[in-house]
């Protein structure tokens, strides 16, 4: 598991190490500057003669990224430091000219922010040491120039985070050089997990420089590994009721592909039985797709209720908003006919729209950011798409707040947040945006609540480790099912056997 803490918990780290005298910028200039050797000799093959700028502002970042230039120029290479502040880190700076590195001073000479710009996308690579995890809001003055004015071209290594992101939250207010890679130091930054800033930080290293950081951190991204930890693998004794019965409202006469999609993903996922509750010329679809759905009432495990089901009855619904709006009371503990007690539930497209204030934490909630500004606007908050998309962790703890469910907001980079802990998921090739994607996605997480019912009621937060295990198996049975090439929604579902075997495989390696 990659865990990313706060800003504040960092420092906190940090000060007890700092008051006694541990060189914490030694360390993370030394292990920045073998990072950038590593990329020199991969890239190049040889270090001697290549060229690197040190992108400096006044923060600690850029004092590390200074001493990083020293070591480097002590190495052969060729580098160049731009200042862009009035100040800035007077030891680096030193260490760098002592070392043989030039100094463009920016502050000094702003007219010539486009030439110097010119020159350093020429460089094989570019440090970005402009602000450092302190700094807030977009980038400002000549920071802002400098990268606005960059082309394409050098590599990248962003120092700690890229400059400008939200270190928190992941924003993008203003420009940002993307980086190709982050050395960050410590421990993670919530930033550089969480979308849209995720896309800005290309391949991610975290250097120890010896934290000791206490507490729960503010998101958690899932690996494989986590994932096939945790599966549910049948024993000998096991049946399909021991092994989860997953109750199923989905499509209709207008929209049956999606039932289709949802109950093959959870068959494929391993459920136990997958029950299907809808008009009988959508359960004839299905039945015809997977034999081994039962159309007959019974025992129900979790529920997957809204794949095709359009929000309201004025369009069709074909009696799904009841069987939906019963499913739901069933996963509550309402109706005992149809569940033994409450039960998980994922609700996902039409069911969102009956989600009320006080859903328990083991309802998940599945919508992509129009759908949940659309769940957010009915519980009061004036909010528009653009908003979720800019913003997607803030929008996402909104609904929590708001409907008590845990979250699982779907994008390039899915969002879960449950009680106490959020996840940030980047799994899925782009490729995965597709029609059908997210019916294939709820059958999936549909069986993985099934097969730990009783404990994701029991723990409130476990919901929300569950559904970010579910976009993990979604994510890599796309990329399974057609290797950097398309892929259609059926084929992630038929590939999930083999995702799933070879996360077991994994855990008994």
């Amino acid at each position: 598991m990659i865990s990313a803490w706060s800003v504040a918990d960092v420092r906190a780290a940090e000060e007890p190490l700092l008051a006694a005298g541990v060189p914490l910028m030694d360390r993370a200039a030394f292990a920045l500057a073998t990072q950038v050797l590593a990329d020199l000799r991969a890239r190049r093959r040889s270090v001697r003669g290549s060229r690197v700028s040190v992108l400096a502002g006044a923060g600690n970042n850029g004092g590390d990224a200074l001493f990083a230039g020293a070591v480097l120029a002590r190495r052969g290479v060729a580098v160049r430091a731009v200042l862009t502040s009035d100040r800035v880190h007077d030891g680096g700076l030193a260490a760098l000219r002592a070392a043989g590195g030039r100094v463009v001073d920016l502050a000094a000479a702003p007219e010539r922010v486009r030439d110097v710009a010119a020159e350093v996308s020429r460089d094989d690579v570019v440090l970005d040491g402009l602000v450092g995890i302190g700094a807030s809001g977009a980038l400002r003055g000549r920071a802002a120039e400098l990268v606005t004015a960059l082309g394409e071209g050098p590599w990248v290594v962003a120092v700690d985070t890229p400059s400008g992101i939200g270190v928190d939250d992941g924003t993008v207010p203003g420009p940002v050089l993307a980086a190709d890679r982050t050395v960050t130091f410590g421990a993670a930054k919530p930033g550089l997990l969480l979308p849209p800033a995720a896309h800005l930080v290309g391949d991610l290293t975290v250097v120890d420089i010896g934290l000791t950081l206490t507490g729960p951190p503010a998101v958690r991204r899932l690996e494989p590994s986590d994932v096939a930890g945790t599966w549910p693998v049948p024993g000998a004794e096991d049946h399909k009721y021991t092994r989860g019965v997953v109750g199923l409202v989905a499509g209709t006469a207008t929209f049956p592909g999606a039932a289709v999609l949802a109950a093959s993903a959870a068959v494929r996922t391993g459920a136990g039985m997958v029950r299907y509750r809808g008009p009988d010329a959508v359960a004839r679809t299905v039945l015809a797709a997977r034999p081994e759905v039962v159309t007959a009432p019974g025992r129900v495990q979790s529920w997957v209720i809204g794949p095709g089901v359009p929000p309201t009855a004025d369009d069709a619904d074909d009696g799904q908003l009841d069987r939906g709006r019963a499913g739901l009371a069933a996963a509550r503990g309402e109706l005992a006919g149809l569940s033994r007690g409450p039960v998980p539930a994922v609700v996902d497209a039409g069911g969102l729209s009956f989600v009320a204030e006080s859903c328990p934490p083991w309802f998940v909630l599945t919508p992509h950011a129009g759908e949940l500004r659309t769940v957010l606007r009915r519980h009061g908050e004036d909010v528009h798409r653009a908003d979720v998309e800019a913003a997607p962790l803030t929008w996402a703890r909104r609904a929590h707040e708001l409907t008590g469910a845990t979250i699982l907001l779907k994008g390039a980079v899915t969002v879960v947040v449950g009680d106490g802990v959020t996840y940030a998921q980047a799994d899925a090739p782009a490729w995965l945006s597709t029609a059908g994607a997210g019916d294939v996605l709820a059958g999936i997480l549909g069986t993985m609540l099934a097969g730990r019912s009783a404990e994701v009621v029991e723990d409130p937060a476990l919901a929300a480790e569950v559904a970010a295990g579910a976009a993990v198996v979604h994510g890599l049975a796309a990329e399974r099912a057609d290797p950097g090439g398309p892929v259609a929604a059926l084929d992630v579902a038929e590939a999930v056997p083999g995702t799933v075997a070879e996360l077991l495989a994994s855990r008994g390696a």
